[in-house]
């Protein structure tokens, strides 16, 4: 059986998109790049649970006309740089 983060690529090369494509974050006026590919891997060291939601979401961000697939990724790889962030302002 396919990991849950294989299943992720998976899905995302059947769509055509390319795992190594960019998405650009401006934070504090410098340009961030993250790939697809490292967000799937980013949520994929998180807790199981996590996993299967995030495939969930995959999922159903196809079957979402006003959302799609680069919206979930963006938005997903902006979760992540705001966390980092964060953890970094605690410390």
């Amino acid at each position: 059986m396919r990991s849950i983060g294989q299943q992720c690529k998976d899905i995302i090369k059947r769509e055509g998109i390319n795992l190594s494509s960019n998405i650009d974050y401006e934070i504090n006026g410098e340009i961030q790049s993250l790939t697809i590919e490292w967000i799937i891997d980013a949520y994929m060291q998180a807790s199981e649970e996590t996993h299967q939601v995030f495939l969930d979401a995959l999922k159903l961000s196809l079957e979402t006309k006003g959302m799609g697939v680069d919206k979930f990724f963006e938005d997903m790889g902006q979760l992540i740089l705001m966390t980092h962030l964060s953890d970094k302002l605690e410390v």
